[in-house]
């Protein structure tokens, strides 16, 4: 019986329209037979290092056509992706490649600061562009072997081991299968417009799971996806219309600046290509949803729920997109949904309860690490996303609260005990609380509120700079605050909630 598998339709097309363009990356064009065949270069070159079904490739590159045929070629090899965020470290990156168990990776010439030294050993290490470091990526794929190595693997094996952290702040990573992303893109060509000769784009960064799949089911789904290489509304504007864009991904922060630049600038654009606009990653502020449907009325606007470990959960479809405005509409294809008190059972109308999800999409477990993957699933396979929701008599559902502390800013999940380790071994720190707090760019900011030890003060620049040595920037606290006291329930327990009511003004 065939398997799913995220090679399929990069197979397919190649035989069904090979000259047709699967990639756009600026001045850079795949054709779909061009894909194929570098993407089985990619595979061999893989095999060739002694990676095989079971093993794991760490992928550092930004938006650029460069993903896809990794990607795609690693799925040929039977080789799971380990994508790593461009805003990372060095050292976060070294940690998560020791982790997953990774055997090779591929880095863009832009992130060599963020290769970690422990590539030296690894048996494969290719290089995107010109740097000092690694095999270059060009040359070796020139020399390798043009052919589909088609190992088998199950389409409930992982195509990617994609890293989450969780309240604790150690990283999880979320095994993805084959079959729960063949079928995520599958949905959206029937939801979002994809398919054979349809255009999309690749906004949102590919190194994380949403940012990933919507960019790769262009190509997969037979269409044409093109690469935006870093967040620039104007440049996202000039290719809609350059490139005649159909359907595209969007965070609400994007939705913001765009509207920024199209009533500052001069030029109207031509966007009459448009048909469907999906958001996700935050709740998308009504006012600026108006502005978005009132600014695209030809443009069927989607509002998405979802996480890395549940893939889509919910639609708010266009029909209702005013009407039921502030809503994460109705559970996906295939998907069920629970709402859940503390005792495990369903609540009524209107009454909160934390959202669990049951759908194919959803994630196996956690890579080595069954506590977490127990915590996360339920024993009748109903999966947590960490969210107490409501749904209305119509079955629409509202998010009304996150169980969990992790703060969204812009497309970015960052994740607050993480920050308060590096912050509490500094010197001088007592104690520190991180939290979101409302920021209207990006959604929510991050927020660190400081208990000196007695006697001492402490300096903020300071304790930035360690932050900034030790994390990525944009896990960096904006709002710094020095308090006598954090607030805490009878057991000890921090009350994050008042101190964002608080501060939160």
């Amino acid at each position: 019986m065939a398997q799913m598998n995220i090679a399929s339709g990069i197979r397919e097309f190649a035989r069904s329209t090979p000259g047709a363009t699967a990639v756009v990356d600026g001045d850079r064009r795949l054709t779909f037979a061009e894909l194929d065949d570098r993407s089985n270069r990619v595979a061999c070159l893989l095999a060739d290092a002694g990676l095989g079904a079971g093993d794991r490739v760490a992928v550092l590159l930004g938006n650029q056509l460069e993903y896809v045929e990794v990607a795609a070629g690693a799925a040929k090899a039977g080789v799971a992706m380990v994508p790593l965020n461009p805003r990372g470290t060095a050292a976060e990156h070294g940690s998560l490649i020791v982790r997953s168990g990774a055997s090779a990776l591929v880095a863009g010439a832009a992130f060599e600061a963020q290769v970690p030294d422990l590539a030296e050993d690894l048996p494969l290490a290719l290089a995107v562009g010109p740097g000092d470091w690694g095999r270059p990526y060009e040359r070796a794929l020139a020399g390798a072997r043009a052919v589909d190595p088609r190992v088998t693997v199950s389409e409930t094996d992982p195509f990617c081991v994609q890293y989450t952290s969780g309240t604790t702040g150690q990283p999880k990573g979320a095994l993805l299968t084959h079959r729960s992303r063949v079928l995520t893109m599958f949905g959206c060509a029937v939801d979002y417009g994809l398919g054979p000769g349809r255009r999309t784009a690749a906004v949102a960064p590919m190194a994380l799971g949403a940012g990933f799949c919507f960019a790769y089911a262009g190509p997969f789904m037979g269409g044409q996806t093109s690469m935006l290489p870093r967040w620039d509304p104007e440049e996202l504007l000039h290719m809609i219309e350059r490139d005649r864009l159909q359907s595209i991904f969007l965070v609400p922060t994007h939705a913001l600046t765009l509207r920024h630049v199209m009533e500052q600038s001069p030029r109207r654009y031509d966007l009459s290509s448009l048909e469907t606009l999906y958001f996700n990653a935050a709740a998308l502020p009504v006012p600026l949803k108006e502005w978005v449907v009132e600014t695209f009325p030809h443009v069927g606007v989607h509002e998405l729920y979802g996480s890395t470990e549940a893939g889509v959960v919910t639609d708010l479809r266009p029909a209702d997109a005013m009407r039921k405005a502030g809503s994460v509409g109705h559970p996906w294809f295939m998907t069920d949904v629970k709402l859940l008190d503390e005792e495990g059972r369903e609540v009524g109308p209107g009454e909160p309860g934390e959202l669990y999800g049951f759908s194919p999409y959803n994630m196996v477990g956690y890579l080595d690490d069954p506590e977490a993957t127990a915590a996360a699933i339920r024993p009748d396979g109903y999966l947590t996303s960490g969210d107490v929701a409501v749904r209305d008599e119509e079955g629409f559902i509202t998010i009304v609260d996150r169980k969990k502390d992790m703060i969204i800013s812009g497309a970015a999940n960052i994740y607050p005990r993480e920050i308060e380790g590096v912050l509490t071994a500094c010197d001088g720190v007592a104690e520190v609380a991180v939290v979101g707090l409302p920021d209207d760019k990006w959604g929510e900011t991050v927020g660190a509120f400081v208990v000196p030890r007695p006697g001492r003060d402490v300096d903020f620049g300071d304790l930035e700079a360690a932050v900034r040595d030790r994390l990525a920037g944009y896990k960096t606290p904006k709002v710094w605050k020095a308090v006598d006291e954090l607030p805490k329930n009878a057991n000890g327990k921090i009350l994050k909630r008042v101190i964002r009511e608080t501060y939160g003004k």
